[in-house]
This record gives C-alpha cells, sequence and structure tokens, in this order.
C-alpha cells in the first residue's frame, strides 16, 4: 500500500470549512479505491495562531513542513491582520523555501456553470496559466524615503533573475507541448516598464527559438489587451505564461469569468519533487460566511485533483474530477455563490455518492 503523508494548514475563515471537506474526501476516496492510504498532519498556523505568538507560524514551521509529500491549504487572512504580514509570514515563505516557482491555475469552464460573460459553449473558457512563483514583483524588497516629511518617496522593486525568468518560460513551453496545446502567450507590459518586461521578452525569444519545431503558435500581448482577450475572445487561449504580478491579476480575472472565485483551485508546485508542492483554492478566507457551512468546496476539491496528480495518483484525481463535475452539471446540489442553496457539506456528499458509483 502507497503511504502518503499530507500536511493540512486550513488557515482563517472558510479555509476551515474547506480543508475539513478535503481531508473528508481523501479519506473516503482511500477507502473506495484502496492501495493508498493518506496520513495527515494538521495545523494551526493562521492569523488567529498569529495574535497569540507574534507569527503566522512556529519558528521551526517549514523544517516541518519539509518532510510532507504534500501540502494542503485552505485560506489565509482575517481583518485584524494586515494582509501583508499574513502573506509574507506564511505563504511566501513555504513558496520560496520549497522552490515552488511554477503557479499553475486551470481556467475551465465545466458544464453546469455560468460564466458571467457570453460563450457559445463551455469549451470556449478551457486555458491553464503559469504564473512565475517565486520572485519578479513579489520579491519584498524596496524602502521608504521620509528625509523629506513634504515630499515622501516610496520605491518598491521587482526582481527578475535570468534563472527565474527563462526556468518558468521553458515550463509553460513544456507543458503546452506535452498538453498538445495549441497557443502559448506570453503576458508582458515591455512598452512601460522597460527594464524588467523587456527582459521578460528577450527570454521568451531566446526559449522560442528552442521550440521551433513544435506545432505552437507563440505571441507576446501586453497585459491590459490580454485582460480583453480574455473577456472577448477566451477561446483563443491554451496556456498563458505570466510574472508574479501579472498572472495572479489574470488569473483571479478567470476565476470571475467562471462565475465564483470560489471554483479555482492553484497549485504552487517544485517541477523536480526535491521539495513538497502545496495545493489551494484561489478564494480568500471570506470571514463573512466562515462557520456557515456555506462555502464552495470546488476549488478546494480541485485543487486536491491537481494534489493527487502530482502525486500520480491519475485515477484517483480522474475519479474525483468526474464526480466534482457530474454534481456541477446537475444543477442540482450548488452552494448561495453559484445561486444555489447547498451547504458545503450536501455538495461533497454528493460528489462522495458518484465517487462511489
Amino acid at each position: 500500500m502507497n503511504k502518503f503523508t499530507i500536511d493540512l494548514i486550513p488557515g482563517d475563515g472558510i479555509g476551515v470549512d474547506v480543508i475539513r471537506e478535503a481531508r473528508r474526501v481523501l479519506e473516503r476516496l482511500a477507502e473506495l479505491h484502496g492501495g493508498v492510504r493518506f496520513v495527515f498532519n494538521e495545523f494551526d498556523w493562521s492569523c488567529e495562531y498569529y495574535l497569540k505568538h507574534g507569527r503566522m507560524m512556529p519558528e521551526d514551521g517549514l523544517s516541518i513542513l519539509r518532510e510532507c509529500d504534500s501540502i494542503l491549504l485552505g485560506a489565509v487572512g482575517f481583518p485584524s491582520v494586515p494582509d501583508h504580514i499574513s502573506l509574507r509570514q506564511l505563504l511566501i515563505p513555504i513558496r520560496r523555501e520549497f522552490d515552488q516557482y511554477v503557479n499553475l491555475r486551470p481556467v475551465k469552464l465545466l458544464p453546469g456553470l455560468d460564466s458571467p460573460i457570453r460563450v457559445e459553449r463551455s469549451e470556449d473558457i478551457d486555458f491553464v496559466v503559469l504564473r512565475e512563483n517565486s520572485e519578479g514583483e513579489y520579491c519584498g524588497i524596496g524602502r521608504i524615503d521620509e528625509s523629506d516629511p513634504l515630499n515622501t518617496k516610496v520605491i518598491q522593486e521587482a526582481h527578475f533573475s535570468r534563472k527565474g525568468t527563462e526556468r518558468i518560460i521553458r515550463y509553460a513551453f513544456d507543458y503546452a507541448v506535452r498538453n498538445g496545446a495549441k497557443s502559448l502567450v506570453s503576458a508582458t507590459k515591455s512598452n512601460a516598464l522597460n527594464y524588467s518586461m523587456v527582459f521578460w521578452d528577450k527570454v521568451f525569444k531566446e526559449v522560442e527559438e528552442l521550440y521551433r519545431p513544435a506545432n505552437l503558435q507563440t505571441r507576446s500581448i501586453h497585459v491590459d489587451a490580454l485582460a480583453g482577450f480574455f473577456i472577448m475572445k477566451p477561446q483563443m487561449l491554451d496556456v498563458v505564461v505570466a510574472s508574479n504580478l501579472f498572472g495572479d491579476i489574470l488569473t483571479d480575472l478567470g476565476s470571475a469569468m467562471l462565475g465564483s472565485i470560489g471554483i479555482s483551485p492553484s497549485a504552487n508546485i517544485n517541477p523536480e519533487r526535491k521539495f513538497p508542492s502545496m495545493f489551494e483554492p484561489v478564494h480568500g478566507s471570506a470571514p463573512d460566511i466562515a462557520g456557515k457551512g456555506i462555502a464552495n468546496p470546488i476549488g478546494t476539491l480541485w485543487s486536491v485533483v491537481l494534489m493527487l496528480e502530482h502525486l500520480r495518483l491519475n485515477e484517483m484525481a480522474e475519479i474525483l474530477f468526474k464526480a466534482m463535475g457530474k454534481v456541477i452539471a446537475a444543477r442540482k446540489i450548488r452552494t448561495p455563490d453559484i445561486c444555489g442553496t447547498s451547504t458545503t457539506e450536501e455538495v461533497v456528499n454528493a460528489v462522495l455518492n458518484e465517487a462511489a458509483v
């Protein structure tokens, strides 16, 4: 029997609700389909932990996580703790320490979901955004110059290295070729960002030359125009590669295109598998509905699908994805964010019933 250790960080708000259900799904899948055993370690690292201890996780938190096979995270954030603290003391240290330089976010309109934008078929929205996840605009370096109180200056730096830029672009090309994609778009803004994005475009062109034999259409599009393409021509997109900031913004737009930010998954991947990867829904902690049992679990279950695929449990991943899709397509059991009245638990129960068939 294959054993996998999964470290759970429910975090804040509805993160607690959805990770509880994710654990139940994994336990049930292991029972139903055999040959696999999941061992869970659950940690209370969160904004509540910060308010008690003055830090988002213990000093040896990263050493603790290093020993697991995968990390499953709910959501982080609470009004009484500044967002830059919760982000920079938990999520970003995990991503950087474990070199999770690929952030993979599918944008796929599953049958049964209603997009707020007009498309002829659900297949018209079906692409993946690959976001650089370790440097760029989120390097966290800068300074505030208050030497002249009447003219305070703030400098926020963005660091783009050859290594960091080339490896995410190479990953995007490899991913596109491996999955039979017809197009690969690079998000840029080199007309305004005359150092970072000019460099990004240069590396993209260099890597592009190496993949000339592939039957792949490639182009660079300014991120503002690309946001328009997301809405007006989503069917032209297969794979998008973007910097940390651009990828973050574009994928939230992608979530909105699916009808709810509660639907979208994400994977923070260390492709070399030297360190554990981390999987999390895109949605935030939504403290206004925390504990009410109405959070949409689909983003988390989809993240579990990505985690199972990364663990090479492809059959189990396919079972869960198909079960999830059947429940959505039936349009009977759905949470309030997508015009339903069902609870989180009811949605998960329906998915598990389908998975058992």
